[in-house]
């Protein structure tokens, strides 16, 4: 893709290598950039920094934004701990990430408004989610919580802590950061999606030695590295879905480094590092415990004075810290100038061969001729056999999700009621709806059949329902009832439940229509590779094959389809 005159929205941008990609984009002319960092004195500076080097680009050309992707927008600009620690806000974030993703709580999210103010049309984004979750750290949530389930009555604290570990579960952050992210670059047309991802231990193997004063390899870190992966094969699916946007991710496996090196007051967590003057006669006598606090107070003599290189998000280091970490056989390290070229490179189209999800595009054993080639035999195995046993294999609902059984039963229905396509749509619905209700009421051991795997029967008035033990529509989950609504019974209907009312008939004779003229406009004398569902795919319309008419609908109304082959 161009970048000259596109709108970039850089995720990041403060960091080390989101300050090296909004320069390197610079070179390719954008229409404008946005900025974007967790704290607003980060990204104003940035934005400041970055007018007075391109005075040239004009006011408003760079636009800062701040605060946390990962929440709703009212909560971008508090503390994790903030969050978690006040049981209303506790409540919001868990239903954000536990429940379902509806468009309330879509449009409530901070990357779904920062993506409908701006409307990018390519997406950079240098943010470290990885670590942004797994440093959340779901081991001490856990110690904090057993704590209180074998050594405390109080039930307040019981609940507080359970919403804690709950709060902080890895896995759904990511699934519903992915849900937002996907939807809202559909929803405002984002080109290009970049990640810059990370391994999560430097390019390191589990043998790696830096940890964080835990068991080695450290399980936090780990933690990281497992998020990453989920992180990266959910782009991947990104990347295979039709209509959005062009996903790429490119996965630094090295310290990546720098940003400046100079002699300055060494800061950990924005704090600056005090020296402390402990008297020699203070040492602690190592018999009994020991304890996390002193209990005695030490005289501060001033702040820590060094010399140190800036690793941008790793923090800065010492030189011997920095010396021992990029040494040969250690982490080693990439520039962030590296990472920028590569990202921007990929971005216009490039091949760096550096991008994660074409990757693993190429690595993926892909569908094969020989499978495409066994398929017609296996069909024709299965067809042969229901005419020895007279039985149909319709659907045994394991496949799921509930509403391909349910398709599958009343294209079924169809066929053993009208017989052919034409015969179908030479019916009113109303004729339909009579047919298929006397078959479903004179065929038990069908009407069985389909109840007993889940799929019930909603008979034609529309108020009544046949089902048995096993009713997969509607999901309960935790509850045990459920109200019925006109509304929810619509949902359930379409979802799960064989639909004898008019209206469904009058959705299956469009469908079959649609799927005769979409056949018979194909040209007689095409007889190329371009078109697969013709005529003759179709049986000429004279035998219903049910799998191929509910995978065309899966295609066409669920927008489906593969897109790589």
């Amino acid at each position: 893709m161009d970048i000259y005159g596109k709108k970039v929205l850089v995720l990041g941008g403060w960091g080390l290598v989101g300050k090296a990609i909004t320069r390197r984009l610079m070179i390719e002319k954008p229409s404008g950039i946005i900025i974007t960092s967790l704290k607003e004195s980060e990204a104003k500076e940035e934005v400041e920094y970055l007018n007075k080097t391109y005075p040239e680009a004009g006011a408003n050309f760079f636009i800062p934004w701040w605060g946390n992707v990962l929440v709703r927008d009212e909560y971008k600009d508090i503390s994790r701990a903030e969050m978690l620690a006040d049981p209303v806000k506790r409540k919001k974030i868990i239903s954000d990430v536990m429940d379902d993703l509806t468009d309330d709580v879509l449009e409530e999210q901070s990357l779904y408004k920062l993506l409908k103010e701006h409307k990018p049309d390519i997406v950079i984004d240098c943010i470290n989610t990885a670590t942004g979750i797994a440093y959340q750290d779901i081991f001490t949530a856990y110690k904090n919580l057993k704590k209180v389930l074998y050594e405390s009555t109080d039930r307040d604290l019981l609940v507080s802590e359970t919403e804690k570990l709950v709060a902080v579960l890895y896995i759904p952050q990511l699934i519903r950061h992915i849900q937002i992210l996907y939807n809202s670059m559909h929803k405002f047309d984002t080109k290009v999606y970049l990640k810059i991802g990370t391994s999560g231990t430097g390019g390191m193997g589990l043998n790696i030695p830096y940890t964080h004063s835990e068991e080695k390899p450290s399980r936090v870190l780990l933690s990281k590295s497992a998020i990453a992966g989920a992180h990266t094969l959910l782009l991947f699916l990104m990347a295979r879905t039709p209509g959005g946007a062009i996903t790429k991710e490119i996965k630094p496996a090295a310290a990546i480094a720098w940003k400046k090196i100079e002699f300055g007051t060494i800061k950990k967590q924005g704090r600056e590092v005090e020296i402390y003057d402990v008297p020699l006669d203070s040492a602690i006598s190592l018999e009994g415990k020991i304890y996390k606090e002193t209990g005695k107070k030490f005289e501060a003599k001033g702040v820590l004075r060094s010399v140190f290189i800036d690793t941008g998000e790793n923090g800065i280091f010492s030189r011997g810290e920095f010396e021992a970490i990029s040494a040969q056989k250690q982490m080693e390290f990439v520039t962030p100038e590296e990472i920028a070229n590569n990202s921007v490179f990929e971005i216009m189209g490039g091949n760096t061969g550096h991008d994660i999800i074409n990757a693993l595009d190429n690595a993926n054993m892909h569908p094969s001729y020989r499978a495409g080639y066994m398929q017609h035999l296996a069909v024709a195995k299965l067809a042969k056999l229901e005419e020895e046993h007279g039985v149909a294999s319709v659907a045994f609902e394991m496949l799921g999700p509930p509403r391909l059984s349910k398709l599958l039963f009343e294209i079924e229905i169809l066929k053993r009621t009208c017989g052919t396509f034409k015969d179908i749509v030479s019916k009113s619905p109303e004729e339909l709806t009579e047919i298929c209700t006397r078959f479903i009421l004179d065929n038990e051991k069908f009407r069985n059949e389909a109840i007993s795997v889940g799929i019930p029967v909603l008979m034609k008035d529309g108020k009544s329902l046949l089902r048995g033990q096993l009713m997969k529509i509607p999901v309960f989950g935790a509850e045990t009832e459920l109200e019925i609504t006109p509304s929810e019974m619509e949902k359930w209907a379409e979802a799960g439940w064989i639909d004898l009312r008019t209206k469904n008939w009058e959705m299956w004779i469009s469908r079959i229509n649609a799927i005769v003229d979409e056949a018979e406009l194909i040209p007689e004398d095409d007889t190329s590779s371009l078109h697969v569902r013709t005529e003759q795919y179709w049986n000429y319309f004279k035998v219903i094959d049910v799998g191929k008419v509910v995978s065309w609908i899966f295609i066409n109304e669920e927008k489906g389809n593969r897109m790589k082959d």
